[in-house]
């Protein structure tokens, strides 16, 4: 069928079969389908959307479009599991989830993006570390997952092209908030790394690509069922972003701060709980752990003992990072040359937070990008962000920020007051995990 004629049927409302949605995105990898065409399809797709049976073969086509990667070769002795996040702001706990479930006899082979829009990117936190190789070929994949139990890299060249030219038309032309296409560009990228489980990790709230729970359910709910219809058991837990989920912003800021959080030097208890959350459901899934209690306290102990602290500098030194990393930090981590805190206008408690605002801010610091091509400072960021329902005045800042200069870091404090509602009392406080989903729940 010709892929107008695709796209006429989708317009119009149709549900397409299995064959049209497989011959569009061959199309579109071969170049049938032209960047116009690929363009009318994601906007026919936003505005009627697709059904469960159309998200599965959509992904499993896009997955299908590239390579897939086999791990029985390697005779791991263990499960391969991942998660993946919506993005957030203060969000580092894939840096310490990978390394502590790894401890626990699975292997993680995360396949991570970079920041988008106002959210902080794996990758170039990553990225931070001197030497660190975030896009190595397969064979050094393979090698760091089975010496490491991990490796975090980014997308290689071939694994689900398809995703990559649908994501970039997409950037542009106001459809990325589609779920079925949302749904489909995650978990072909997941279903092509060669995963035996998979938990997603679906921020609501103002630092949320989904504000609303409304919509982070929605997209919680299709991600879980389409992955597990097309043979990926996975689970999906919904947490807040209402604030940010670490008090640090910032890609090296961040690494100092996941390193910390191994070592035992800080562990801030709601990035706590939502790592510990969401590797727990990884090692029940996996079936390495009976019951997510059980999991727990095989997690605490991996960080405890030390274990998962050095799974992570297995995989960064693997990876091509320094070989002191965890014990030196501030030898490799960049440093900013100006530190100011940002004090309020007033005294008060915090009672809402515009966490988008609060990671436009880190970007704008230079610690993300406004264009593609943009190069980012690792040094830059924010550290000490005031929580909800925290005391702040002159003493006790909404945050510290790290900046390039003066200028820079005078706007940032700027931002920071305007991102901030004080009130008289402290807000109630709310739960970092909201809700879990998994396809059972809804038989």
């Amino acid at each position: 069928m010709l892929p107008q004629e695709i796209i006429r049927r989708k317009r119009d409302g149709a549900t397409l079969d299995d064959n049209e949605i497989a011959q569009f995105i061959a199309g579109l990898v071969d170049g049938r389908v032209t960047e116009g065409q690929a363009a009318a399809f994601a906007m026919a797709v936003f505005f009627n959307g697709m059904t469960i049976d159309e998200r599965v073969a959509l992904t499993r086509a896009m997955t299908a479009s590239g390579e897939t990667l086999d791990w029985r070769a390697l005779d791991l002795g263990g499960p391969t599991l991942d998660k993946h996040s919506t993005g957030g702001v203060g969000d580092t706990v894939s840096l310490m989830l990978a390394p502590m479930v790894a401890a626990c006899g699975g292997f993680v082979p995360m396949i991570s993006g970079r920041g988008l829009g106002h959210t902080g990117g794996t990758l170039d936190k990553l990225d931070a570390i001197p030497g660190y190789v975030s896009q190595p070929d397969v064979a050094t994949l393979q090698r760091v997952v089975k010496a490491a139990g991990c490796a975090i890299i980014g997308q290689t060249e071939g694994l689900a092209p398809a995703d990559k030219r649908l994501y970039a038309i997409r950037d542009v032309t106001a459809t990325v908030e589609s779920i079925p296409l949302i749904t489909a560009s995650i978990l072909s990228k997941k279903l092509a790394a060669g995963l035996d489980g998979l938990v997603m990790d679906v921020k609501t709230g103002s630092g949320a690509f989904m504000p609303t729970l409304e919509r982070s359910r929605a997209l919680a709910q299709s991600i879980a069922t389409v992955a597990t219809r097309a043979d990926l058991p996975t689970t999906a837990l919904i947490t807040d972003m209402n604030e940010p989920l670490a008090s640090v912003a910032g890609n090296a800021l961040e690494t100092r701060a996941a390193i910390d959080f191994l070592t035992g030097a800080r562990r801030e208890a709601r990035l706590l709980e939502v790592t510990l959350a969401l590797a727990a459901e990884m090692l029940v899934g996996g079936r390495l752990a009976a019951n997510a209690a059980a999991a727990r306290a095989m997690l605490q102990r991996a960080l405890d003992s030390g274990a998962a602290a050095e799974r992570f500098q297995r995989m960064a030194s693997g990876l091509g990072g320094p070989g002191d990393l965890i014990e030196r930090p501030q030898r490799h981590l960049a440093a900013a040359p100006v530190i100011r805190a940002a004090a309020p206008g007033t005294a008060g408690f915090v009672t809402a937070i515009d966490v988008r605002a609060v990671g436009l801010a880190v970007v704008a610091l230079g610690g993300g990008r406004t264009r593609p091509g943009d190069a980012i400072d690792p040094a830059v960021g924010l550290t000490g962000l005031a929580g909800l329902g925290a005391r702040v005045d002159a003493a006790a800042p909404l945050a510290i920020v790290h900046a390039a200069d003066e200028a820079a870091a005078a706007r940032a404090c700027d931002a920071l007051r305007n991102a901030y509602r004080l009130g008289e009392a402290p807000p109630p406080s709310a739960p970092a995990v909201v809700e879990r989903f998994a396809p059972e729940d809804a038989a």
